[in-house]
């Protein structure tokens, strides 16, 4: 696989503006592209057409045109290495971005893009599609989807906005014993859970996490600290 992938953990970090932090990482990733073909499936609450012009404005540099504005999204999927575009998925909730994907049968299609070397970017839901499944994603079950399996970029599960403050007084369950629930079950899968204001860059055989921030790695019954920018490689191992 010749995937050039960036998985960003969100859009936001801290009080800053929509894509202020990633702004910097996505045109890096871009090269000289500056044509977006963006997946806008995981909004709810808000339009699709609105989430296009916030990502737009949010990066001016680029043409952002949305997926859903095309009679055959597949096509347009197909063809976006040969329009020099790439392709980028927002978050929002990953169970309808899951749903909507499966519904409009673009899986194989975005798989054989990104197989094929057409730059993808995503960022919360965007991230969470790329790894196994998204029986780690963070949010609720809203819509069903036909399958949680995922992109399967990656050969592993993410979980991206970890955090492990743990408020004064709350007695739900911290992200660390959600995440335990799926490693008990799933022993032999790691996850890989990564803070606001960092993201995974996979770049043919070599996958690195990118930012100021550490991660974890879960596996099993171990969490092990990830360093900012280290090397991630041995992860991939099992599709060299």
């Amino acid at each position: 696989m010749t995937a050039h992938v960036l998985m960003l953990s969100s859009s936001r970090q801290g009080d800053e503006a929509y894509l202020e932090h990633a702004r910097s990482l996505i045109l890096a990733h871009l090269g000289s592209i500056r044509d977006l073909l963006f997946i806008p499936y995981a909004a709810v609450t808000q339009s699709y057409d609105n989430y296009v012009s916030a990502v737009a404005s949010a990066l001016p540099e680029c043409n952002v045109t949305g997926l859903h504005t095309f009679d055959n999204p597949i096509q347009a999927i197909s063809n976006a290495k040969a329009n020099n575009q790439a392709i980028v998925v927002g978050g929002g909730n990953t169970f309808h971005l899951m749903h909507t994907i499966y519904q409009q049968n673009l899986l194989v299609s975005l798989q054989h893009a990104i197989a094929e070397s057409t730059p993808y970017i995503g960022w919360s839901a965007g991230s969470n599609i790329c790894g196994q499944s998204i029986r780690t994603t963070n949010d609720m079950p809203i819509v069903e989807p036909k399958s949680f399996n995922a992109l399967n970029v990656v050969p592993f599960q993410l979980n991206p906005h970890y955090s492990d403050y743990h408020p004064p007084g709350h007695n739900g369950e911290t992200r660390d014993q959600r995440l335990a629930e799926f490693t008990v079950l799933n022993p032999s899968t790691p996850v890989v859970a990564i803070r606001e204001g960092t993201a995974l860059s996979l770049s043919p055989q070599k996958l690195t996490l990118m930012g100021e921030k550490g991660g974890f790695i879960f596996l099993g019954d171990e969490k092990r600290p990830i360093a900012p920018n280290e090397d991630l490689t041995e992860l991939l191992n099992s599709r060299l």
